[in-house]
């Protein structure tokens, strides 16, 4: 039986890995060119017209899927990561619906971030620019296929994709669905691509691709973000993992408390906001933990716990003691460290300590600690009396994202269309030469 990925593969994919990736992303160069003087209502007609073919072509792409996710299960794949990779028809129609909401959003090509005139007479404007050719090296998640070719039109760029294998037969054929689209609205197939055909040395050679790949946005675990940090000559912007903690202050509102809790634990665990490690003030540990512990029970979380948490433990609540190794882990899974701490300083310097500069949050109803909590934790969104799970391009209102980026120069937090663009500055002048 041919497989949809065989059927996807392309004609290079016998070809030397380099020189397949190179003319790969010589032909999305290329492409880019026509969506530099693209008019917004011509990138928008191509979004729409890309969500309905996702949703025509639905069962085409959950047979494929169903390909990935066979493969992934009898490969022993986590729950959480096979979360990220099945398709159902209600999440290709929310796929779908992404691309329609970026249609409706502003476009950021052409905003003037800044202007003035000179005292000569020099009149000076920095524009948002596409960045040209932007490439993303992800892990098990189709859905980011989509929205990262839908960010790239929008922002007036090409994408170059490499999805990993564990979503390779989903991704081929979804790529070649969001090609045919583009093709129908007299659009270049080339503005997306995959790399995928050639595995990791394709890659590797995506990482090296400098000049024609103008930057480069990793998005998956640990090691395959600092594999790409380590090893790519293309300029990276770094999205991070989610070690996010949620600490629960002497004021907090209980009765808030605990459906924050759940949302951000249990909703969706596979993801890089959902909360990894709980804090509990131990002035309202005896008030909040045996409840918030048999909820978690209830909705099948094992609970890691130091031993003032433990001792609140109701019978029949999944529990292990805690390591020093659970306080830095992004489990992904039902799975959630828990510790009681003396006080908001204890509190702050947890997260300062374990933090991998996600998402932060706080429950509190005292005004100074949550300005304390604001100003002193270092991450890329802080989130007052509400769940982590908000940190989001589409909760945040910025339309799809790309990722979360977790660095600090360029973009930070939530990659929407801005983040996909840089700057230039133009000048007009009057016969004006520098005395």
């Amino acid at each position: 039986m041919t497989t949809s990925l065989e059927q996807s593969t392309p004609a290079l994919a016998q070809d030397d890995p380099e020189v397949a990736v190179l003319e790969v992303a010589r032909r999305a160069r290329e492409a880019s060119r026509a969506l530099a003087t693209a008019t917004r209502a011509t990138k928008d007609a191509a979004l729409r017209a890309l969500a309905d073919a996702l949703v025509a072509a639905t069962d085409r792409v959950l047979a494929a899927n169903a390909e990935d996710v066979a493969r992934g299960r009898a490969g022993g794949m986590s729950e959480g990561l096979l979360d990220r990779l099945a398709l159902t028809p209600e999440r290709v129609v929310a796929i779908a619906d992404a691309l329609r909401e970026l249609a409706a959003l502003p476009d950021p090509v052409g905003e003037v971030v800044r202007g003035s005139t000179l005292p000569n007479g020099l009149r000076l404007r920095q524009v948002r620019v596409p960045m040209g050719v932007v490439g993303m090296i992800y892990e098990a998640r189709p859905n980011v296929t989509v929205d990262a070719a839908g960010l790239a039109l929008k922002s007036g760029n090409a994408v170059v994709l490499r999805g990993g294998s564990a979503a390779a037969s989903s991704n081929a054929t979804i790529v070649e669905v969001l090609a045919e689209a583009l093709a129908a609205q007299g659009l270049p197939r080339d503005l997306v691509q995959s790399v995928d055909a050639w595995g990791r040395p394709g890659g590797v050679a995506l990482m090296h691709a400098r000049g024609l790949v103008d930057v480069l946005v990793p998005r998956g675990g640990a090691d395959l973000i600092a594999t790409v940090v380590r090893e790519a000559t293309v300029p990276v912007i770094e999205t991070g993992v989610g070690n996010c903690h949620l600490y629960v202050d002497a004021s907090a509102d209980l009765d808030d408390a605990l459906p924050i809790l759940l949302n951000a634990k249990t909703q969706r665990v596979g993801v890089c906001n959902a909360v990894e490690t709980l804090l509990v003030h131990r002035d309202v540990a005896d008030a909040f933990l045996p409840s918030a512990l048999a909820a978690l029970g209830q909705a099948g979380v094992t609970v890691h716990g130091d031993a003032a948490t433990l001792a609140h433990a109701p019978q029949g609540v999944a529990t292990v003691p805690a390591t020093e190794a659970d306080w830095g882990t992004e489990y992904l899974s039902l799975d959630l460290a828990v510790r009681v701490v003396d006080d908001l300083d204890a509190a702050i310097d947890h997260v300062r300590r374990w933090s991998t500069g996600h998402t932060e949050a706080i429950l509190t109803r005292d005004l100074r600690a949550s300005e304390r909590f604001v100003a002193e934790v270092d991450a890329a969104a802080v989130i007052v009396n509400a769940s982590t799970r908000f940190t989001d391009g589409g909760q945040f209102g910025l339309g799809a994202e790309i990722g979360i980026s977790t660095q600090k120069l360029h973009a930070r937090g939530p990659m929407g269309l801005a983040e996909l663009t840089t700057t230039k500055w133009v000048v007009h002048g009057d016969g004006h030469v520098r005395p």
